[in-house]
């Protein structure tokens, strides 16, 4: 494997050096939502409905006991470096699976854009015969919270049952590095991967990209961003319950029952005003950022999106799928009912295990037709 810094080849437009973030833990003193309203006293008759009841009725029943896993306390300024130590806490409690026939790394990728270099957990095959398809992976964590390590299990997993190469992506966090840092740490190793593929023993032509929640928006933001470069483009998207959607934080009318568990309205709030830096909602937020402001999603890759149907993103996930479709991109759209957002961590729920088999399929076509 590749145990050296390795520099990116394509190069990308560089911002003005007072732009750039000058650490990879980001910048000292910046706060999320320096131009946004604090999420913890928003009022709720203005940006969060209450419902009559609660949705928990609506809940499918294998899936309420995992509820209690999810912390409650908000997502806020000041509770941000506690729930990140324990996102990081879980990671540590899931056995690693004795996997002889595949073979990880840690490297690190130049940035095309000047920061510091990007840190990559690399998963492949042993051997291959064939160059490898690849699936680069984006963490989910609201933008503000997570590591490559969160999926190191099923990153081994899929490399081994699905005989590819995954490269999951330690981009910075918000809100010491806002818009558009993360995307440039996903671009650059998208770019690497891509001029270097031959001395990788990898197939340019297959390079996907895999992101959930804010992963997921990360993804598609790279997708378009990748579009636009006029450069390499991504084969495929593969988008679980992704974060896309800034105005999905301010809506006054949102459906009546999503977003009560694990990722609240205020939490989404919080997010997307880490990542942008300013008030959600407002008029020129860029669409790779947020990839539901784009004008135009033709010339996307084919598309997966799987979204519960309790989770605060559904609306937005569901209007993406349509109007991909009706630009031209193929979409395989999951919704699934009864579940919230997150649900996957239900292992052993019924509805877990059927979208982990649409997911694993949906990826398996993608990287073998």
């Amino acid at each position: 494997m590749y145990t050296r810094k390795t520099r990116a080849t394509r190069e990308a437009p560089m911002r003005d050096q007072d732009d750039q973030p000058d650490a990879r833990e980001g910048q000292a003193g910046h706060t999320a939502g320096s131009r946004c309203g604090d999420p913890t006293r928003m009022r709720y008759d203005k940006r969060t409905r209450l419902p009559s009841m609660s949705t928990i009725e609506l809940v499918d029943p294998e899936l309420r006991d995992a509820l209690a896993l999810w912390p409650l306390l908000p997502l806020t300024a000041e509770s941000l470096t506690r729930r990140r130590a324990t996102a990081l806490e879980l990671i540590g409690a899931v056995p690693i699976p004795n996997l002889p026939d595949i073979a990880t790394d840690e490297i690190h990728v130049e940035s095309a854009f000047g920061a510091k270099p990007i840190r990559v957990l690399t998963y492949r095959p042993v051997t291959s015969d064939d160059p490898l398809p690849v699936i680069v992976h984006i963490h989910g964590g609201g933008f503000v919270m997570g590591a490559p390590e969160m999926k190191d299990v099923e990153n081994r997993l899929f490399a081994s049952e699905l005989r590819c190469a995954i490269y999951s992506v330690d981009h910075r966090l918000a809100p010491e590095a806002p818009h558009p840092a993360p995307l440039e740490d996903i671009y650059s190793v998208f770019a690497w991967l891509h001029a270097n593929a031959g001395q990788l023993g990898l197939d340019p032509a297959r390079i996907g990209i895999k992101g959930e929640s804010g992963g997921g928006g990360f993804a598609a933001a790279a997708a378009l961003y990748a579009r636009d470069r006029q450069g390499p483009r991504f084969a495929f998207q593969h988008l679980i319950y992704p974060m896309i959607d800034d105005r999905t934080a301010v809506r006054k009318d949102l459906h009546p029952y999503v977003g009560e568990f694990v990722w609240t309205q205020e939490n989404n709030y919080f997010g997307w005003c880490s990542l942008l830096g300013e008030e959600p909602g407002s008029t020129d937020v860029s669409p790779y950022a947020a990839a539901a402001r784009a004008a135009d999603v033709s010339g996307l890759p084919p598309t997966y999106i799987s979204v519960g149907g309790l989770d605060l993103f559904l609306e937005e996930n569901m209007t993406y799928a349509d109007r991909l479709s009706r630009a031209g991109v193929p979409v395989e759209l999951h919704m699934y009912p009864r579940a919230y957002h997150g649900f996957y961590r239900a292992t052993n729920a019924r509805v877990t295990k059927q979208a982990e088999h649409d997911s694993r399929e949906a990826l398996r076509r993608f990287l073998h037709g």
